[in-house]
């Protein structure tokens, strides 16, 4: 991978930081839901959150 400008660098911090707000926004949601339907589709929500920011990482490495 070349080198990140200070900027890149940045905007990459801060997709994480929201794709782990996110995953922890429907997770919570999900604990709240009562509608299995719904409670489903924010639990899918924040594995796909979750997934995103582990395959963000795995490229930065």
């Amino acid at each position: 991978m070349s080198n990140l400008s200070e900027m890149e660098l940045q905007n990459l911090r801060h997709l994480l930081v929201f794709g782990e707000s996110d995953k922890e926004k429907y997770k919570t949601y999900a604990e709240n839901c009562t509608d299995p339907y719904v409670k489903q589709f924010f639990q899918k929500e924040a594995q796909s959150a979750e997934q995103k920011k582990q395959t963000l990482i795995q490229f930065l490495k």
